[in-house]
């Protein structure tokens, strides 16, 4: 896999535990301050995954991706 696609790979997941901790945050919080934290936590995690996800597909169009580009050869 290309680095500029391991990068974005790197992103998704980053963009997944960002949503798990906002989750388990907001649930396990105790005050208004931390709600805004993890609210803030959450929306900037898809915010950002929307951006990855749109990036990943530009690349798989541009035959870039590896594992797409081997399935299209098969």
């Amino acid at each position: 896999m290309k680095p500029c696609d391991q990068n974005i790979k790197k992103t998704l997941e980053i963009t997944e535990e960002m949503i798990k901790l906002a989750v388990k945050g907001d649930r396990e919080r105790k005050d208004n301050g931390c709600g805004i934290l993890y609210g803030i936590l959450l929306d900037s995690a898809y915010k950002i995954k929307k951006i990855a996800e749109e990036e990943k597909q530009a690349h798989i169009k541009k035959g870039w991706w590896e594992n797409h580009r081997q399935q299209k050869k098969k």
